[in-house]
């Protein structure tokens, strides 16, 4: 995982302090595999320790192995980048995860009064599996097919409530309306979208990924849904553990 795909997935973690060495690094990664921890300290005016604990935030061992896997990245060229295809989608999408968060999503949705699931297209039989998986534990659940439908409901939603968004894109129009309404009425959001930087994870609390690029054939949308389905699995199972501990 590059490092700026490594800061997306944690950046739930970082504080002011983190972003401002992040940005340094992003912005000078042939220099920042030649200095010393001590060194970029004290360029960015704070101390090793900060450094530290943020290479791991991000999954390293320490700065050590950041530097390391910086100048792997340097050494590596778009054509060494490996060519989507299934394995290659689930292998990603396992590197997503971060038990972390699905565990922080699992709790939200647990203290929620209300949770409400909203997708449309190809997302709308997730949502549909979300809420049953939740209601097999006697979790209230509900996700709705119609636009006024949804909109009926988010206007009865409270700051103690929960709406969770699919959208591999992030960009679904749809979607984005509704989570804006959301956003309005301060009730807090999940969206679950590919890996990207995308419209939905700007009004989200917390964001979860798959790894699922679009992918069209003969203008048809063939875009895998197998990495969705293991993120909607993996949550359901945490959430399962959780109600019955």
């Amino acid at each position: 995982m590059r490092f700026e795909e490594r800061v997306q997935k944690f950046e739930y973690k970082l504080n002011d302090t983190d972003d401002q060495i992040v940005e340094y690094i992003i912005k000078n990664k042939k220099d920042t595999v030649q200095l010393s921890i001590q060194s970029l300290a004290a360029k960015l005016f704070t101390v090793p320790n900060t450094v530290t604990r943020l290479s791991k935030k991000l999954g390293y061992d320490g700065f050590s192995q950041l530097k390391n896997r910086l100048k792997d990245e340097l050494q590596t060229t778009d054509r060494d980048q490996v060519a989507d295809n299934l394995h290659h989608n689930i292998q990603r999408t396992l590197s997503l995860l971060d038990p972390e968060k699905i565990a922080m999503v699992n709790r939200m949705i647990q203290d929620a009064g209300r949770v409400l699931f909203f997708g449309v297209g190809d997302s709308l039989p997730f949502c549909e599996m979300m809420v049953k998986h939740l209601k097999i534990v006697g979790k209230a659940a509900e996700y709705y097919i119609h636009r006024h439908e949804m909109i009926h409901e988010i206007s009865h939603l409270t700051g103690d409530d929960l709406i969770f968004f699919i959208s591999l894109s992030g960009e679904t129009p749809q979607v984005l309306e509704m989570a804006e309404l959301c956003r309005q009425r301060g009730v807090a959001i999940v969206s679950l979208t590919h890996f990207s930087r995308n419209s939905l994870q700007q009004l989200a609390v917390v964001n979860l990924y798959c790894y699922s690029p679009k992918l069209m054939l003969n203008e048809h949308n063939i875009t895998d849904k197998t990495p969705l389905m293991i993120v909607i699995r993996l949550l359901s199972e945490h959430y399962w553990n959780l109600s019955s501990a």
